[in-house]
């Protein structure tokens, strides 16, 4: 496979330097830990939001730390979970007095990292809680997970709790509004081919050239099936037709449409299966009040996308709204 890569063991150290290197002034990078930071961290009188996970998948989460988001990030190697000194140095980067909040994927290695830092942390009077996130509603259970994986769906947690956080909000609060978020978001994805690790240099499972991986994770996993491709219309709808069902979304609903890229998807395909996504959306009588094209998190290179659907009320709305700054310097 043909890529911009180095020694693929220095992959990770040298995205995460290019980010510190374009944000120096909003940014720092604490090599031993592999942690993106927010330069002005910790922030008094603030709860710190943490997250960490496999690298891969960026910009999710290294590009998702400013004022209004992340606090900091740990990712750990491609498609690893950090170990749990670097959460645990990632936690005493950022905490205050208000607490911190730490953000899971629900992926077993993450799972492990994450719970064996805060209780390290407790030891040490640090005042630290887990919100798990698990928006997939491919799977139940897979090889990765212990019940359903978090994907796409996390970058509305990450953005409700980061806004309800800069705005002062109690810890309490603020992990109260992240799960329901997360209990309000749902998401599905299909990838087109396999993605490749640097390490690896070769697709993680075979794809023929008419095949589709639905219901794919974001590392690779199997979904619920593999079948022939077919027209982007007809795997939208499916798509639209499992995520709305599993909630159930119901008509009238005010929702969020994000469709994500996983990572080598031109954004002009993005935007055909949004314009069909939010045609279905509306004909089973949904209001689609905020849309999301683009990379949000990715699987490296595989050819691909998801749809995530956030239920809004006012509140959450507000909080996709709020004001925030990233390396992205989108939102």
């Amino acid at each position: 496979m043909k890529r911009f890569v180095n020694d693929p063991k220095d992959f990770v150290a040298e995205i995460l330097t290019g980010i510190a290197r374009a944000n120096p002034h909003t940014l720092r990078y604490e090599p031993e830990h592999n942690l993106i930071v927010r330069a002005d961290a910790p922030v008094p009188n603030k709860v710190a939001i943490v997250q960490g996970s496999g690298s891969g998948h960026e910009p999710a989460h290294v590009m998702n730390v400013g004022p209004g988001m992340l606090d900091v990030a740990c990712p750990g190697d491609v498609f690893a979970a950090p170990p749990v000194d670097y959460v645990l140095a990632a936690i005493r980067q950022v905490a205050t007095d208000a607490g911190v909040l730490l953000l899971v994927n629900n992926y077993t290695g993450d799972k492990m990292a994450f719970e064996m830092a805060q209780e390290l942390a407790s030891d040490e009077g640090i005042d630290a809680q887990l919100l798990f996130i698990d928006d997939d509603v491919a799977v139940q259970d897979s090889t990765y997970t212990v019940g359903r994986r978090g994907v796409a769906g996390n970058f509305f947690v990450i953005k409700a709790v980061g806004a309800a956080a800069e705005q002062g909000h109690k810890l309490d609060d603020v992990r109260s509004i992240g799960e329901r978020v997360n209990a309000n978001t749902r998401s599905l994805g299909v990838a087109l081919t396999a993605c490749s690790p640097p390490a690896k240099g070769a697709p993680l499972f075979d794809l023929a050239d008419d095949e589709i991986e639905f219901g794919v994770g974001i590392h690779g996993e199997p979904g619920r099936r593999r079948e022939k491709l077919r027209i982007a219309d007809e795997i939208v709808d499916e798509v639209i037709d499992t995520v709305v069902a599993d909630k159930p979304y119901a008509s009238g609903t005010r929702v969020a449409l994000m469709v994500n890229g996983l990572g080598a998807t031109p954004i002009s395909e993005l935007y055909l299966l949004y314009g069909h996504a939010h045609d279905r959306l509306v004909e089973k009588g949904l209001h689609v009040e905020r849309s999301y094209v683009g990379n949000y998190c990715t699987a490296l290179d595989m050819a691909g996308a998801s749809i995530t659907l956030v239920e809004l009320d006012d509140e959450i709305a507000a909080l996709l709204d709020a004001p925030a700054s990233t390396a992205l310097r989108i939102y």
